[in-house]
This record gives structure tokens, C-alpha cells and sequence, in this order.
């Protein structure tokens, strides 16, 4: 059986993913299956103290997959911080791994810190982190920064409140994510794994020249949504799980996976 994991980004969890899951299960071929895992510090592991370096992250993971009975290799699926996480994974262990999809990230040596994260938004983005501000108008922050055109705004702001008051992420938690993933330095070198990079024209939170650059040195395919934000797989979930099926399929089949540069269909 091959397994799907989705790893969120930066104080995300499980839950953020939404419908997402269920798109991606149906496009891809019976027998697959898909699941979700967090990083810790996020959902049901918000208890648990964020470590400060993007090696122990992978390192949990691999364990959460031990604990959950999951046979490697797995294809990973990951977005922004857990996208780093993916390529360090990638990079240290690639007989796990039987393909990744990197969705809006920015690593180190490839891109430089004023388009890995957009100053404009360091003021909202600590308004969030501020103890004691409102969920509900953290979560619109949130989905301000990250969003284009999300199907249900009101719905997904509804949703994610009800997450951040049930699993809260800590400030400490939030600030050892954030400083992992501003210290991680990948490897020039490409993983030995099967790569698909998916990028949004307009990401407001992370230049999309860094997934165009790490594309470019790694040499692997990349498609770029030309109307989305940074939660891609919110603001159009049916395109990201066509790309991910059709690459895919191109693997098993022994073909190159290139899954074009400017699709939006």
C-alpha cells in the first residue's frame, strides 16, 4: 500500500489541511492512502516543546510513523515549514522517501531572508504571536496573509478559530519554529528523490522566486498556480491534487514527471 503524508507549515496542524485529504484520495489510484501528521508543538502535540533545528523534526516524524505502524517509503506532501522539513528528511534518509511535493517554501543557500519571508509582513505576523490578541482576529490575520481566494473565508476563519482555541500553539513554540526554520541551510545537491515543486504566483507571504530558484538548482519540475496564495491547497485544492496525481502517475509509469510551469486548470 503506498501512503501519502501531509506535513503543514509554520504553527499549522493537521486540521488545516480541510477538504484537502479528501481531494488528493480521490485522484489518486484505489489502494493508496492518505494521512496527515504534525510537527511538534502543533495539534495534539502542542504540548510538546518545538525543537529549535529542522533535523529534529524529521526525526519525529520518522518516529510518528514507526508509532503508527506506516512501512516506508512513503510519498510526503508538505507546505512551507513542513516543506523544509520534507527536504531535510529527503536529503538525510532518501531510502524513506519515494517522492516529495514541496508547496511554497524558501530554503537557504537558494534564496536571501528578504524574499524567504516578505518584510511587509513581520508586523502582522507578531500581532499573531502576541499573547492575549483574539483568536478569531489572529486567524483572519492569518488567513489575510495566506489566502486569495478561499472558497468559504467566513467557514475556514470559523474553522481555524475553533482549532487555535482547542490545541493553542505557544508563543515559544511559534518563535522555535520560526527560528528553525531562519537558521536551516539545505544541501546545494539534490535529494536522491523524485521532486515536485508547486509554487504560487501570488503569495503574499513568501516571494515565489524561491521556488522558481530551488526548482531551477535542484533540476526538478515545478508548476506555478497563477492566481493563488501561500495555503495553495486552500485557494485551489482540486488544482494541487490534479498536479500531484498526474506527477505521480508519471512516475510509476517510468515517464518524466514534469508537470508543466503555468497550468491552472
Amino acid at each position: 500500500m503506498n501512503t501519502w503524508v501531509l506535513l503543514r507549515g509554520l504553527t499549522r496542524e493537521a486540521g488545516h489541511w480541510g477538504a484537502f485529504p479528501a481531494m488528493l484520495q480521490e485522484r489518486l489510484p484505489t489502494g493508496e492512502r492518505v494521512i496527515a501528521i504534525d510537527l511538534p508543538g502543533n495539534g495534539p502535540l502542542n504540548g510538546e516543546r518545538s525543537p529549535a533545528r529542522i533535523e529534529a523534526y524529521v526525526d519525529h516524524c520518522r518516529r510518528q510513523l514507526r508509532a503508527l505502524g506506516v512501512a516506508t517509503p512513503v510519498h510526503v506532501l508538505a507546505m512551507s515549514l513542513g516543506a523544509m522539513v520534507t527536504a531535510d528528511w529527503a536529503s538525510r534518509h532518501p531510502q524513506e522517501l519515494a517522492g516529495c511535493v514541496l508547496i511554497n517554501t524558501s530554503l537557504r543557500p537558494f534564496s536571501p531572508w528578504y524574499r524567504r519571508l516578505r518584510p511587509a509582513n513581520y508586523g502582522p505576523l507578531l500581532g499573531v504571536a502576541w499573547p492575549g490578541s483574539d483568536p478569531r482576529a489572529r486567524e483572519q490575520t492569518i488567513l489575510r496573509l495566506t489566502t486569495r481566494h478561499p472558497a468559504d473565508a467566513a467557514g475556514t476563519v470559523d474553522a481555524w478559530t475553533a482549532l487555535r482555541e482547542a490545541r493553542p500553539v505557544s508563543g515559544a513554540n511559534a518563535l522555535r519554529q520560526l527560528w528553525a526554520a531562519m537558521r536551516y541551510r539545505a544541501c546545494a545537491q539534490a535529494p536522491a528523490v523524485p521532486l515536485l515543486v508547486l509554487s504560487s504566483h501570488r503569495d503574499g507571504l513568501v516571494d515565489m522566486r524561491c521556488s522558481q530558484r530551488l526548482a531551477q538548482a535542484w533540476r526538478v519540475p515545478i508548476a506555478l498556480h497563477p492566481t493563488a496564495g501561500h495555503d495553495l491547497p486552500l485557494d485551489d485544492g482540486p488544482w494541487v491534487a490534479d498536479q500531484v496525481a498526474r506527477w505521480a502517475a508519471a512516475l510509476t509509469c517510468g515517464r518524466s514527471p514534469d508537470a508543466g510551469r503555468c497550468s491552472s486548470a
